[in-house]
């Protein structure tokens, strides 16, 4: 199912942040004796990030433009929000400016130029690299996937007060036990401590669409929602009984319901609701509610990444000095949990720009089937991060999240390749593919020397200068205070 079907993602997204009128893409299918292949860390979405980021960088070289500049003048507004594609989609909301506005303040864009300067004076390879994403998040409106995309979650508040969440979605790292417990908490006004959250037992959890496509927080996050908002309705009338006041004039703040100086908790409602000695007229006993959540539209998180690398001429070796990422994922539920999900994408990336390559023999034997084999980044080649975020809520759930897991994957791609073939643009060399090993970059510098090969950019264009501090200082950074 998944060969086929990941490129689809790539051209739903090809436009990127960007006003296009009109976007063509052919997929082409081919039937081999190879294994077939599954979706990975964004799922088609790095590769339109990394092709449209790559076509902008050499437009900008073509029209000897600051790559930023060329960004900014492309992008949408936050007015124009929201924003139909030619590809069919609707952003829902965003402000690109902002992110990439940041992203350039906490790099100190101009400092990198001026170090890129330095660097090629002395003869050194450095390169700097920018890249805006967008990405589609909380793959959920059931009109658009193969079978239903909502989601289910289920809440119960126990005789003891504590709560329970039950949700269809099943985290295998994501820290969705942390976070389903936190909303739980905080709109139950419970200690965290208080909430016990059950996922992956379908002896427990009766319906799910489980955890892919960056959705499980905003679906299944936003079913326990609707189940708390339905538990909240319903004991405020029991509240409003024990009380003797009016349910309208009761207030709910710290898991207390307080009208005329009197206030009652969990710990006295959860046990009236269940003994249901003194409940109103016609109230259910118990305090369980259960909800599906059928999204309106997807999501769509956005930002902008910036690297920088150091390549050795010796050995073709690229490695990353500075590497900032600034995210824009709605209101953060937890930012520790957001800022681990964009530092293990970013890890995916360095892996997928720099080193993983499946190779097969002339006979179609694998020959990179064992980690001895398969080159992934070593602790050693991840560099520093620098996380920074903006909020722009979604307008398709209540909580405004649009979805994180994937983002770091997708923004991280482009920056990277952007950052070396930026450092190789003093040799004359205007692209090449992934993945850019030591091997295939050294080869590069090589036939580059001596204007050998591949897709080279004119001797004269080479010796101009690309684009300063100078140049940058009335454009990119006029509003670098944000």
């Amino acid at each position: 199912l998944l060969t086929p079907a990941v490129p689809t993602l790539t051209g739903l997204m090809l436009t990127g942040c960007y006003k296009f009128k009109a976007m063509k893409m052919d997929v082409i299918g081919v039937y081999t004796n190879k294994m077939s292949t599954d979706a990975y860390r964004g799922a088609g979405r790095p590769e339109a990030t990394y092709l449209i980021e790559r076509m902008v960088d050499i437009v900008a070289n073509e029209l000897k433009m600051d790559p930023v500049q060329v960004r900014r003048l492309n992008s949408p507004k936050p007015s124009e929000f929201p924003f139909a594609t030619a590809c069919g989609l609707t952003y829902d909301s965003g402000n690109y400016e902002a992110a990439l506005t940041k992203a350039l303040r906490i790099a100190r864009w101009n400092d990198l130029l001026d170090r890129r300067a330095r660097a090629r004076q002395e003869g050194k390879l450095f390169g700097v690299g920018v890249s805006p994403y967008v990405e589609i998040c909380a793959l959920g409106p059931s009109k658009a996937m193969s079978a239903g995309g909502w989601e289910w979650g289920c809440v119960r508040v126990e005789f003891s007060g504590k709560a329970t969440v039950i949700t269809g979605s099943t985290p295998h790292g994501q820290g969705q036990e942390t976070s389903f417990a936190q909303i739980a908490a905080d709109r139950l006004g419970m200690p965290i401590e208080d909430v016990v959250v059950l996922h992956g037992d379908t002896n427990v959890a009766h319906y799910g669409r489980d955890t892919y496509g960056s959705r499980a927080t905003v679906l299944g996050g936003t079913a326990i929602v609707m189940c708390i908002d339905k538990i909240l309705a319903k004991t405020r009338t029991l509240a409003a009984h024990m009380l003797d006041v009016k349910p309208d004039d009761l207030t709910f703040e710290g898991g207390r319901f307080s009208a005329k100086g009197k206030s009652v908790g969990w710990g006295d409602l959860a046990p009236a609701a269940y003994v249901a000695k003194n409940i109103p007229p016609r109230f259910e006993p118990g305090l369980e509610a259960s909800s599906f959540f059928e999204p309106e539209n997807f999501t769509f998180p956005f930002g902008t990444h910036i690297a920088a690398v150091e390549i050795d001429r010796e050995t073709g070796e690229a490695r990353i000095v500075k590497y900032v990422a600034v995210d824009d994922c709605g209101p953060q539920i937890n930012p520790l949990l957001v800022e681990g999900q964009v530092q293990g994408g970013i890890a995916h990336s360095i892996g997928q720009v720099l080193f993983e390559r499946t190779v097969y023999d002339e006979q179609g034997q694998l020959v990179t089937g064992e980690l001895m084999d398969y080159a992934l980044p070593r602790a050693h080649d991840i560099p520093p991060y620098e996380i920074g975020s903006t909020v722009t809520p979604s307008p398709s759930n209540p909580m405004g999240i649009k979805g994180v897991g994937e983002a770091g994957t997708i923004g991280a791609t482009p920056t990277i390749a952007n950052a070396v073939m930026d450092a190789l643009y003093p040799l004359g060399v205007r692209h090449l593919d992934l993945p850019l090993t030591p091997e295939k970059i050294w080869r590069a510098i090589q036939s580059g020397a001596d204007d050998r090969g591949g897709d080279r950019i004119p001797e004269a264009d080479r010796s101009a200068p690309r684009y300063t501090a100078a140049d940058v200082g009335d454009g990119a950074l006029q509003v670098g205070n944000v």
